[in-house]
């Protein structure tokens, strides 16, 4: 094999170091959907949502006056009420199942609010995703005991350094 016949075959895109490289957006796409709950199953039992499904969802009169307000909506126009995790499934869901954004328009504002609308989604859809989002709180935990802990580390190195700084600055004792 000589050496141009080698550069030809690199640069057709045989024989490269990472040939899936043109996967990985799609990877991590298939990534957030498991880590956000968002399956098959999932998707077709959002699919079977109608209007009276949200209209005749039982809601108290309590819930009602709690969640009178109106909150604001976020970049990607989901309710900045809801958790992190909420707010990226809903619009991870959004996105993929054309239904339910389609009974979103439909409902809000006309018929109810949009923190109801999603308060009655993630009721419907709390045993499909719970333990996904159990899973999310459980590693937001994580996180932030660890960076906690980072603090709390570099902040002890801070004070032995500058004892030390100090005491090498200060002129010596005289008996």
């Amino acid at each position: 094999m000589n050496l141009s016949s080698w550069f030809r075959r690199r640069s057709n895109g045989k024989n490269t170091k990472n040939p899936d490289l043109s996967d990985q957006p799609k990877q991590q796409n298939q990534f957030d959907d498991r880590i956000l709950g968002v399956n098959d199953k999932l998707i077709d039992y959002v699919k079977s949502f109608t209007l009276d499904t949200f209209k005749n969802f039982p809601r108290s009169d309590d819930e009602k006056e709690k969640n009178g307000g109106d909150f604001p909506t976020t970049s990607g126009s989901v309710r900045s009420d809801l958790s992190e995790w909420q707010e990226r499934h809903a619009t991870l869901v959004l996105s993929k199942v054309k239904e339910i954004a389609q009974l979103r328009y439909k409902l809000c504002p006309g018929y109810m609010k949009e923190h109801q609308f999603w308060g009655i989604y993630f009721a419907l859809v709390k045993s499909h995703v719970a333990e996904y989002e159990l899973h999310a709180i459980r590693l937001a935990k994580i996180r932030e005991i660890s960076l906690e802990n980072a603090k709390s580390t570099d902040g002890s190195a801070c004070e032995v350094e500058m004892s030390e700084t100090n005491s090498a600055n200060l002129p010596p004792s005289t008996p």
